[in-house]
Parts: C-alpha cells; sequence; structure tokens
C-alpha cells in the first residue's frame, strides 16, 4: 500500500548446518553432554582394537603417575631392597642367598597388599569420580576399556618393582654379589604383582563403592598371604588328603606360586614354611604358566562381569 513504509528486510537465519558446524565436538548420552576427552572411535574409519587399547591404557598410566602412584610404590620397593641389603652386610659378611630368602618372606606379605590396595579402585573408583562413565559412552566395548585400565596400572606396577628391587641389585652388583637368584626375583615379584592387580580389578568390578572394594581387597590378602598355606599344609599334617595334593594347594594361590618361583634358585632353603613349599617338585614353567593363568584369567572375568555393570 502507498505511503506506508515497509518494514526492512530481515537478514536470512543461517542454516541449522552452519550452526552444527561451529559447535564443538561432543557426544551426548542420554542427554547429558560430555567432552571427548579420549578419541576412540570404532569402526571401518576408526582406530583398530589394538589402538583402542593402547589409548586408554597410556591415560591410565598417566593418571597414575600424575597421582604420585609411581613414585610411592618405586620408593617403597627400593626403601625395602636397600634395607635389607644394608642390614645384611652389617656383620661384614653378605651373603646373597640369605639377602633372596629375606626378600621374598618380606615381599609374600608386602607384595600382594601393595597390588591389591593399587587396584581395588581401578573400575568402581573411576565410576564414582565419573571417569568411568565417560569412556563407557565411546563406542569402543567395555572389555578394552577394562583391559586397557589394567594395563596402564600393571605398567607402573612393574616400572616401580623393576626400579625399586632394582637399587638393591645395583648395591650387589657394585660389591660383585649380584646372583641369579636376585634377578629371578625381580622377575618373580614382577609376575606376581600381575596377578594380584588382576584379582583386585575383577572385586573391583563387583563391588558397589569403594569401601566394599577395599574391604574385599583387605580378605583377599589376608587368606592369600596369611590363612592359605596353613590351612593347606594342615590339611596335609592331618591325613585329611594325600600329600600329593600339596601341588595342588601351592598352584591354587598365587602368593605360594611367588613364593617357591622366587625360592627355586636359591641352593639352599632350611626351616620353616618354605623348605616345605619348595619341596613340591613344582618346575620353574609351570609356576610362570601358573602366575599368568592367574593375571589373563581374573582380567577376562572382569571384562565378561562389566558389561553386567550400570554405569
Amino acid at each position: 500500500m502507498s505511503g506506508v513504509d515497509e518494514p526492512p528486510a530481515s537478514e536470512p537465519n543461517e542454516s541449522p548446518a552452519a550452526d552444527q558446524d561451529e559447535m564443538p565436538p561432543s557426544q551426548t548420552d542420554g542427554g547429558v553432554a560430555t567432552e571427548q576427552a579420549v578419541e576412540l572411535p570404532s569402526g571401518p574409519g576408526g582406530h583398530s582394537p589394538l589402538q583402542q587399547v593402547a589409548t586408554v591404557t597410556r591415560q591410565e598410566y598417566a593418571l597414575s603417575v600424575r597421582n604420585r602412584w609411581a613414585l610411592a610404590l618405586t620408593v617403597l620397593f627400593a626403601s625395602l631392597s636397600l634395607l635389607v641389603v644394608a642390614l645384611a652386610g652389617q656383620n661384614g659378611i653378605v651373603r646373597p642367598d640369605a639377602i633372596v630368602v629375606s626378600l621374598v618372606e618380606l615381599a609374600t606379605l608386602l607384595l600382594p597388599l601393595v597390588a591389591l590396595l593399587f587396584g581395588y579402585d581401578a573400575i568402581v573408583g573411576s565410576e564414582e569420580a565419573g571417569w568411568l562413565g565417560m569412556l563407557f559412552a565411546l563406542p569402543v566395548p567395555r572389555r578394552r576399556v577394562v583391559l586397557g585400565t589394567y594395563l596402564g596400572r600393571l605398567a607402573v606396577f612393574v616400572g616401580a618393582v623393576v626400579i625399586g628391587f632394582g637399587g638393591g641389585g645395583v648395591w650387589l652388583a657394585l660389591v660383585g654379589l649380584l646372583t641369579p637368584a636376585y634377578l629371578g626375583l625381580i622377575g618373580a615379584s614382577a609376575l606376581a604383582g600381575a596377578s594380584f592387580l588382576a584379582l583386585a580389578l575383577v572385586v573391583s568390578t563387583l563391588a558397589a563403592e569403594k569401601t566394599h572394594a577395599l574391604g574385599g581387597t583387605l580378605l583377599l590378602w589376608v587368606w592369600v598371604a596369611l590363612v592359605h598355606d596353613l590351612v593347606s599344609v594342615g590339611v596335609i599334617a592331618a591325613g585329611l588328603v594325600p600329600s600329593e595334593w600339596l601341588a595342588a594347594f601351592v598352584l591354587a594361590n598365587p602368593a605360594t606360586v611367588f613364593r617357591v618361583l622366587a625360592l627355586q634358585s636359591v641352593p639352599t632353603v632350611t626351616g620353616g614354611m618354605a623348605e616345605i613349599l619348595v619341596g613340591t617338585g613344582l618346575t620353574t614353567p609351570v609356576l610362570v604358566a601358573a602366575l599368568l593363568a592367574w593375571s589373563i584369567g581374573p582380567v577376562w572375568l572382569a571384562g565378561r562381569l562389566v558389561s553386567r555393570r550400570s554405569v
């Protein structure tokens, strides 16, 4: 109509596609946006399963290092080995075999406890912190997240064992007393640590809260480190089962397997429970295979159980 000013034409709105292009990449899970801090794509254009596991492993390793776990574990094992070596040389005569036996007896109690405490919150603790939910929201099978979490913590623990016990080994090497038995102790400790980390992973997967997981791991430590061997030998001594069953009892406890494996390289082991257990006749390959089974089996079980966990 003449005489009436027409309103200025408004600028066309930007298309939804343009708005979406400017938004930062994120994922939504049930209406909750989560930043994709760890890129683990799957499918034909994504990363391979090995790359996905490796990414989670690196992330878990970095978190453990950032939380000072790597430093604390290394200092703990280094202090233990150096203290035993120093005490063994106080009278001027250093017996390398006695050092190995002393370290084995102490590590049989300490190593399972430290490994279980290091791994008890691997799953349930990450869930309470909100980190697990973010990982499970990514297009990655949960079992690979569990495997990567285990391998990341295992790398920290094995590194602490090798560097920590290696400190005592360097001292012995400087005085010309480093023996294959001491090197065997380091290897056996790494395998045993892998076994107990795997068991802690299962407990952490089953527990609903961190306090439940902590209580479960402490009960497990009491059994494997204090009760199992006494019950096994007592049952055989009472004649309830044949003495041939002792080898089966040894293989049923990763702490006992570690003890026997670490002492096999020592020329003489006299007295006490150690002499009874070493006399089972189990060979080194069988003992190593047992510790590997105690490492692989629980991790596989945790991967199966975590699929039923609601996060």
